[in-house]
């Protein structure tokens, strides 16, 4: 049994996790309307619970998929409309599927014709209604991973589970994409020894970007005593970079219970305790 203990409007524990995705990517959107452009926030996912068997980026990774799915139907322009038309496409594809599979097959040369037809269909449903040969030439969401190795795999398996308009690249090494488009920035799960690329490269974005709308940090573990010190470097980081953050959504599980907040409402604290016992707020 989850009690809630809080102080202004609290904010609701989500029912799944693609639900805590929807959630983090509104509050994120009425952020960015409320703050305007070049506005940065933070998202914290964690629903580990102390268990530490998988890295805080491979843990989430599924929330991440989905929230950028989320945030980048609702912010880049054209994008949803994109996105209903690969609905349709499917739709049309089953119904038409359905139909070559209720059709009698006597004929060799119209079962071959219907053989290449339903390669054709189960094709476009395998795709998500995407066409491989289109290339996006819209407004881009580009994800920052803490390393290449993390953002190569995501260019080979997030493909068909983000949208179209999504590139990957990484802290660190030679730079050499082009930033002009981005519209979208994520830092995903940016550790300490990543600060310093992670400026420049923010500085670089918002410089160069002209549609730039906003940077998301998501995980930023930006602030690692063994690496930036307890001195000055660590509290002008926090000035710099960390303190200005806004936490647009929060979600962290803990063995007694979890701690959540979405922007604008207070942070609250959900405690699990067992029905036999009594509880007053």
């Amino acid at each position: 049994m989850l009690l809630l203990l809080h102080t202004g409007q609290p904010t609701e524990l989500p029912d799944s996790l693609e639900d805590a995705a929807e959630i983090a990517a509104l509050a994120t959107c009425q952020f960015a309307e409320a703050s305007g452009s070049l506005s940065r926030c933070r998202v914290d996912f964690d629903t580990s619970a102390g268990d530490e068997t998988f890295t805080l980026l491979k843990s989430s990774t599924e929330f991440m998929q989905n929230y950028v799915s989320a945030l980048c139907n609702s912010m880049i322009p054209g994008l949803m409309q994109k996105r209903q038309a690969e609905i349709m496409a499917v739709s049309k594809a089953h119904a038409e599927l359905k139909a070559l599979d209720d059709i009698d097959e006597g004929d060799e040369e119209l079962t071959k014709e219907h053989e290449k037809k339903r390669a054709e269909l189960v094709s476009i449903i395998d795709n998500g209604g995407r066409d491989p040969s289109e290339k996006w030439e819209g407004p881009v969401a580009r994800i920052y991973f803490p390393d290449e190795g993390s953002a190569a795999l995501a260019r080979r398996d997030w493909s068909e589970l983000v949208p179209s308009c999504v590139e990957y690249s990484s802290c660190g090494g030679v730079q050499m994409q082009d930033v002009s488009k981005d519209m979208l920035i994520f830092f995903f799960c940016p550790k300490a020894s990543e600060s310093e690329y992670v400026e420049e490269l923010l500085q670089k974005s918002e410089e160069s970007a002209a549609d730039l709308k906003m940077t998301v940090f998501v995980n930023p573990n930006l602030v690692d005593m063994g690496v930036t010190g307890f001195g000055m470097a660590g509290r002008l980081l926090r000035e710099r970079l960390i303190d200005n953050l806004t936490n647009t959504y929060y979600l962290r599980t803990l063995q007694w219970g979890a701690l959540t907040r979405k922007w604008p409402q207070a942070f609250s604290v959900w405690y699990v305790r067992e029905r036999r016992v009594p509880f007053t707020l």
